[in-house]
């Protein structure tokens, strides 16, 4: 199951922000096709969001082909964004290194800092939709407090 945490000082919109964390849900293996989403009732008592902001999440899921809702039973995931999983033994390097960049000193933006620019010199510049794009669902550094239960 998928817990969602909303940065309400993002300046992301909260559906913004439970798609790009259901998508970073998927790509890290924690859901996977036939997992059950949070009904809204349970986004909305953990969030205390809008039950509408989670259903506009969960339709723009929907129409991006990666759940799908099925009347009476709930939302379910259709499709993986999977590539890595999890316990990979890339996720395990990354790992380690956050913790060294913890122990050096760090704190979350110097390493959102220094790991986007790595990303840049590796992957090319990313350049950053205005926050009121209400179209990107791109992970940024300040959602990805996902955490996912066996539950």
């Amino acid at each position: 199951m998928v817990e969602y945490r909303i940065d309400r000082h993002s300046g992301v919109a909260t559906y913004v922000q439970i798609v790009q964390q259901t998508k970073q849900a998927l790509r890290l293996g924690m859901l996977e096709p036939g997992d059950k989403l949070p009904t809204a009732r349970e986004v909305v008592e953990a969030t205390a969001i809008n039950p509408n902001t989670v259903l506009k999440a969960y339709r723009e899921l929907e129409r991006e082909g990666l759940v799908e809702a099925r009347r009476g039973l709930g939302t379910f995931v259709r499709k993986g964004l999977s590539t890595t999983p999890a316990d990979s033994p890339l996720r395990t390097g990354l790992d380690a290194w956050a913790e060294r960049a913890r122990e050096a000193g760090l704190d979350r933006d110097d390493v959102a800092a220094l790991f986007t620019a790595v990303l840049e010199t590796h992957f090319g510049t990313h350049t950053e939709p205005t926050r009121t794009d209400p179209t990107h669902t791109e992970p940024t550094h300040t959602d990805t407090h996902l955490q996912g239960d066996s539950s």
